[in-house]
C-alpha cells in the first residue's frame, strides 16, 4: 500500500503526518506500507517512520550517481537518506517533464544498482482507451521500459498500472477494467521473464484510490496493491485505505 504525496507538505506537516499515522496502521501486517514524499520531506519521513511498519520512498531520481546537472537527485543521495523505494516512470512526470520508455528504464536501473526498490508506473491515455489502444499501449511501455532488465533486476521491481485517465479525475478504473489491465501486463511479463517471476510480480493500481473503493479494488486477485495519490495526504484516509480488510 503505497502513498504518492506528489509536490505537497513541509517538513513540518510531514512529521504531523507520521505522528497521527503510526498508532492507525501500527497493527497493520498484511502488507508493506510505502509512503513517498517530496525530496524535501525525506529525512523527516525516515524519522517518522523509524520503528514502525512503514517505509520512505522518493518519487523521481536521476540515473547518474553525481555531475553537473542542476536540480537533479541520484540514486546513492536517497538511498543515504535512509529511504528504500522510487517512484518512476509516473504519468505527470511523462506528461510534464518529457519522461520516456527509454528513461523509465535507465532510471528503474539506477535504482537498482543504488540499492532502491523501484515502483515502475505504466498506464494509457483517455484517448487510448477509448479508440481500444490500451492493450498496445501497455505492451509498448512494459517493452521498453521494462523488459531490457535482466532477470534478477525483474525480480525486485514493482509495477503500479495508473489509467492516465482516472489520475486525479475522481474516475476510477472498475475493479474489472484493473484487472483487466494487470493481466496484460501480466501476460507480457510472462513471455519474457517466465511464470514464476510473473507470479512473484507484484501490480499495484494507482488512480483515484479511496478508502470507499479500496476493498473492492483489492478483491481483484490481479491487484497486488494500491498506488495513492490524494487520499494518501490524510493520515485517516490513508489508514483506513491500509486497513481495508477490517
Amino acid at each position: 500500500m503505497a502513498g504518492n504525496w506528489k509536490m505537497y507538505k513541509t517538513p513540518a506537516e510531514t512529521r504531523a503526518f507520521f505522528e497521527a499515522f503510526r498508532p492507525l496502521v501500527a497493527g497493520a501486517k498484511h502488507c508493506e506500507i510505502v509512503i513517498c514524499p517530496p525530496f524535501p520531506d525525506l529525512a523527516a519521513a525516515v524519522e517518522g517512520a523509524s520503528g514502525a511498519n512503514i517505509q520512505v520512498g522518493a518519487q523521481n531520481l536521476y540515473w547518474a550517481k553525481e555531475g553537473a546537472f542542476t536540480g537533479e537527485v541520484s540514486g546513492p543521495m536517497i538511498h543515504a537518506t535512509g529511504a528504500t523505494h522510487v517512484i518512476i516512470g509516473h504519468s505527470e512526470r511523462r506528461q510534464f517533464f518529457g519522461e520516456t520508455d527509454e528513461t523509465v528504464l535507465k532510471k528503474t536501473v539506477a535504482a537498482l544498482e543504488a540499492g532502491l526498490s523501484p515502483i515502475v508506473c505504466v498506464g494509457e491515455l483517455l484517448e487510448h482507451r477509448e479508440s481500444g489502444k490500451t492493450e498496445a499501449v501497455l505492451c509498448g511501455q512494459c517493452g521498453k521500459g521494462i523488459t531490457g532488465l535482466d532477470p534478477q533486476q525483474f525480480a525486485k521491481i514493482v509495477i503500479a498500472y495508473e489509467p492516465v485517465w482516472a489520475i486525479g479525475t475522481g474516475k476510477t478504473a472498475t475493479p474489472e477494467i484493473a484487472a483487466d489491465a494487470h493481466r496484460i501486463i501480466r501476460r507480457e511479463m510472462r513471455a519474457r521473464y517466465g511464470n514464476e517471476a510473473a507470479r512473484n510480480l507484484r501490480i499495484l493500481y494507482g488512480g483515484s484510490v479511496k478508502p470507499d473503493n479500496a476493498k473492492t479494488l483489492m478483491a481483484q486477485e490481479e491487484i497486488n496493491g494500491v498506488l495513492v495519490g490524494g487520499a494518501s495526504l490524510d493520515a485517516a484516509s490513508f489508514a483506513k485505505i491500509v486497513n481495508y480488510l477490517s
